[in-house]
């Protein structure tokens, strides 16, 4: 099987897994938002998850990149073995450090509180340190939870760990609905540390079918663990710059109207589904491969690979984010405007909705641009691009902030992740040479073009359904939106046609093909 066709088969699988946990992702902000609205309760919560999730992305996040790498290398060698033992010796430092860190935070929660948001007034913030206090045991059973889906996915092993997501979530939504009714946000939280410990439980199992037995281990001085640190140390730096990002606008939100960080929260969840559906699956499945394909020099399949990657999730961010640019207010109307959720918050989520679509394309592509470097085991110049990100990021939210508010927060994220797409775009073309060809900058101008031609159209689609179906409550409502994506789709893919580009072959191919298989046998 070639190695396009592995990629499709493991991103496909991935792809289907992240769209289930997706929609039970919205179904767990549309409880909270029912349950809690767009309220200082919610801006407590927010910030009190934030807190064990910006630790976990500096150092687990980072654990994550390489856990393939390295325990692919050694299985080149024969010795998988040897790879379990050096990992039993990782989870052990992972469970060590991060009790550790919880150990510590539970009692420094208040001053954490006030780091990452000062502005909150003293009841919010005081809400907030309880809620962190609670949820901060998430840091160990997070980090048992990536690393495991690391080791899978070295294994060829993709479902069950995209599954624990959806475990998560589900139990999530249960808790807002029934201990967050009951004990209020508190029992939201102690249910959202439960939703973690599953995550990583229900991955034991197939960790075993592969081999993987624990036992406790601080051999530290095993050479594989070296080489874990080494490669760990500035992917860390680099998420943490990343990290910085969300720092930056929960710090200066904090300071704006009650509901202004809620507001980015929802937004950024909005934003965050079509990445974690396709392009994360994307992302998970070619890494891998393109790991394998820089190990053995294959220049010019690993360009090839990354290309394509890269024309794949463009052609899907960048109509996405169009689309949820010019829907924003009836996308967020549908889905959160219940309960406690009122007319207010919809304004103010579908502002930053609006800012944030604006950068949708940059934070799909630039997933797929790190992992390039990442596979050539380059882990410092991404780090170095990061860095010039977030001081973009900064002024331009303080140049924002006056005139646009919290929206002004969301466009500057957008700007600097445009801007960190052409750094890594121009640098990455130096390490493999040739990727960066005419035909695809053509293949931007095509996509650009049709993603016009369906924002036009959906626009026109969504204002003549509201004027139809608008007085049917929220039944109307759904049908208003639903109506004005396909349209919007189908005047996509005709636009895709009409230009000629090289995906509508693609796309007739497997049309065709499906065709086939849908037509009865002759008997």
């Amino acid at each position: 099987m070639s190695t396009g066709r592995i990629i499709a088969r493991a991103a496909l699988v991935v792809a289907v897994i992240n769209l289930l946990s997706r929609i039970l992702g919205f179904v767990r902000e549309q409880a909270i938002a029912y349950m809690f609205g767009a309220t200082s309760t919610t801006d407590a919560y927010v910030v009190a998850f934030n807190i064990p999730y910006t630790v976990f992305a500096i150092i687990i996040g980072a654990l994550a990149v390489v856990v393939i790498p390295v325990f692919n290398e050694y299985v080149a060698k024969g010795q998988k073995e040897e790879a379990w033992r050096l990992f039993n010796t990782v989870i052990t430092l992972v469970v060590l450090i991060f009790a550790a860190f919880t150990a510590v935070g539970i009692f420094a929660a208040p001053l954490l509180v006030k780091l990452t948001a000062p502005g909150l007034d003293p009841g919010t913030a005081a809400l907030a340190a309880r809620l962190t206090a609670i949820m901060l045991p998430i840091l160990i059973f997070y980090g048992l939870a990536t690393v495991f889906q690391g080791l899978l996915n070295a294994n060829q092993v993709f479902a069950i760990p995209a599954l624990s997501t959806s475990v998560t979530n589900v139990v999530i939504i249960a808790s807002a609905l029934t201990l967050g009714g009951w004990y209020g946000v508190e029992g939201l939280a102690a249910g959202t540390v439960v939703g973690f410990i599953l995550a990583a439980l229900i991955q034991v199992p197939k960790l075993k079918q592969q081999g993987f037995r624990y036992k406790f281990s601080t051999d530290w001085r095993h050479p594989g663990v070296r080489k874990v640190l080494y490669l760990v140390m500035p992917v860390a730096i680099g998420t943490s710059l990343n990290q910085i990002y969300l720092i930056i606008d929960r710090i200066l939100a904090s300071g704006l109207a009650a509901g202004s960080i809620s507001a980015l929260n929802y937004a950024n969840r909005l934003i965050l589904m079509p990445i974690g559906f396709f392009v994360l699956a994307v992302g998970t499945a070619f890494y891998p491969t393109i790991t394998r394909l820089a190990a053995e020099k294959k220049q010019r399949e690993l360009s090839e690979t990354v290309v394509g990657a890269f024309r794949l999730v463009t052609l899907f961010a960048l109509p996405a984010g169009v689309g949820l640019l010019v829907l924003a207010t009836p996308i967020i109307q549908l889905l959160f405007e219940h309960g406690k959720f009122d007319a207010r918050a919809t304004e103010m989520t579908a502002i930053a909705l609006v800012f944030y679509s604006i950068g949708l394309v940059g934070q799909a592509a630039n997933i797929i641009l790190t992992r390039g470097f990442y596979a050539q085991q380059d882990t410092k110049t991404p780090v170095k691009l990061m860095a010039v990100t977030v001081v973009v990021n900064l002024i331009f939210s303080l140049l924002l902030i006056g005139p646009l508010k919290h929206g002004g927060l969301a466009l500057a994220n957008s700007i600097a992740s445009l801007l960190n797409t052409v750094m890594l775009s121009y640098y990455l073309n130096k390490r493999i040479p040739g990727m960066w060809e005419a035909k695809l900058f053509k293949f931007l101008g095509q996509i650009s073009l049709a993603s016009a031609a369906m924002a036009a159209g959906v626009w026109g689609m969504n204002h003549l359904a509201a004027g139809v179906v608008g007085g049917l409550g929220t039944l109307g409502l759904a049908l208003q939106v639903a109506s004005s994506i396909i349209g919007g789709v189908v005047i996509l893919l005709f636009s895709v046609f009409l230009l000629r580009m090289e995906e509508a072959n693609l796309m007739a191919r497997y049309a065709a093909k499906w065709m086939g298989r849908l037509r009865p046998s002759k008997s």
